[in-house]
């Protein structure tokens, strides 16, 4: 007897062990979030006195947002190969993307651009703070809609199509936070260190990329999600890129991130356009057909 009972006690625990997996990764996930944001705040402190120092801290709160949406890609993926996903556990991870893509990123720009570069009581001042926020906002309510899709799959809008799981609607928080964050990576001395006419026109492109990138969050612009990929004999071939793009990522990731994360980012309006486009020229004229 208790050698048939001892292998079921011995299954039960591993099961309720691989449950902690992609817990523990949500909360590294966190701790990344929490990192960048006190680097952030670091970094804010001797942003005028040493800019040198405070790009030191700036590349690490970037840096890691970049872990982060790693450890965020990881939990996903092990609670679907483990068959460990819970509802609990879609919850855990959204109040750690608010935190590690939605406010982290936000103080990161704040103390790097915004707030070094402009004065605090100036009109421009206030639109950045005013832009930051609504990132933040729609970047929370991304979070949402993507919950409750989630867990309750059905058209929340009538005569809106069902998309399946190979597509995500709207631009997803994570990558939304790497670009801002590789941009950073990139370049991390503080704007103010370019001078007050080079800071203020880069405070501004900042400005408007925080703004389109909070309109396609709530956009319903379609995102691949990469869940249907699937490696096989022919797809062994990912193994090499993967191993590829680390030694690129090794070597130049101040590069790959800054182009990765923009490709990303624009991959959903080409596509859109794409979309848009390519039934016109279907009904244009025969002759024109011809031409081609």
């Amino acid at each position: 007897m208790d050698q048939e009972t001892e292998p079921k006690h011995v299954h039960r625990g591993l099961k309720k062990g691989l449950y902690v997996i992609p817990t523990a990764f949500t909360a590294a996930n966190i701790g990344m979030g929490f990192l960048a944001v006190l680097y952030s705040i670091r970094a804010f402190q001797v942003v005028q006195t040493e800019p040198a120092v405070a790009s030191g801290y700036f590349n690490y709160a970037a840096v890691a947002i970049g872990l982060a949406i790693l450890f965020d890609t990881l939990d996903g993926r092990v609670a679907r190969m483990t068959k460990t996903a819970t509802e609990l556990g879609v919850q855990f991870d959204s109040l750690a993307d608010v935190l590690t893509f939605g406010i982290a990123p936000i103080a990161l720009i704040y103390a790097w651009g915004i707030g070094a570069s402009l004065p605090y009581e100036s009109s421009a001042h206030a639109l950045g703070v005013f832009l930051l926020f609504m990132y933040l906002m729609c970047g929370a309510f991304r979070l949402a809609r993507f919950n409750i899709q989630a867990t309750r799959p059905r058209v929340l809008i009538e005569g809106t199509p069902k998309l399946d799981k190979k597509y995500f609607v709207g631009l997803p928080i994570p990558p939304a936070a790497g670009l801002l964050a590789a941009i950073v990576h990139f370049a991390p001395m503080p704007l103010s260190s370019y001078g007050e006419g080079f800071a203020r026109f880069y405070v501004y492109l900042m400005m408007i990329l925080i703004a389109v990138l909070g309109v396609l969050m709530v956009s319903t612009l379609r995102y691949s999600s990469f869940k249907d990929a699937k490696i096989g004999r022919r797809s062994l071939y990912l193994v090499l890129v993967i191993a590829a793009l680390g030694m690129l990522m090794w070597l130049y990731s101040k590069y790959l991130l800054l182009i990765l994360s923009g490709v990303f980012v624009a991959h959903g309006v080409i596509w859109y356009l794409y979309r848009t486009i390519m039934p016109k020229r279907s009904n244009a004229p025969e002759h024109f057909e011809v031409e081609s």
